[in-house]
């Protein structure tokens, strides 16, 4: 291949390993995630609101980097099932809170082993783990 088309080869591209990882990760997750009946982006909105219990639509894309019509139909989703709720915002009719509800909450449980059982599918030591989530949320920001 002429040297001046290098830069488009795929192999040197740092955005396919990156996607690639990403993609694999998240097929791992599935057969844990399928026993708690969440996709993979339910299941990290769930993770935010175990953490804050009730957050608005703004602020839940901000923490997973999504935008508010990604948002919409997931957080449908998830009402449907009864996992949260949506309100408008008695001080701010234009901001809508999502917050847990009973079940979702107790799903938290559920969830405790997905950690755990993710941790045996990437083989990265413990260091190695730490040190390529400092590099991706370097990236991220």
């Amino acid at each position: 291949m002429d040297q001046k088309y290098e830069s488009l080869k795929l192999e040197n591209q740092l955005c396919f390993p990156l996607y690639a990882c990403s993609r694999e990760v998240i097929k791992q997750y599935k057969p844990f995630l399928d026993e708690l009946e969440l996709t993979y982006t339910q299941y990290i909105a769930m993770m935010v609101l175990w953490e804050h219990n009730s957050v608005t639509v703004k602020e839940l894309g901000q923490y997973l980097f999504l935008d508010s019509g990604t948002l919409t139909p997931l957080l449908k989703k998830m009402e449907a099932k009864g996992l949260i709720s949506r309100k408008r915002d008695q001080e701010d009719e234009r901001s809508l809170i999502v917050s847990l509800t009973p079940e979702g909450e107790a799903l938290r449980e559920r969830a405790l082993e997905v950690p755990k059982k993710m941790a045996q599918c990437v083989r990265l030591n413990p260091e190695e783990a730490m040190e390529l989530y400092k590099l991706l949320y370097k990236l991220l920001g």
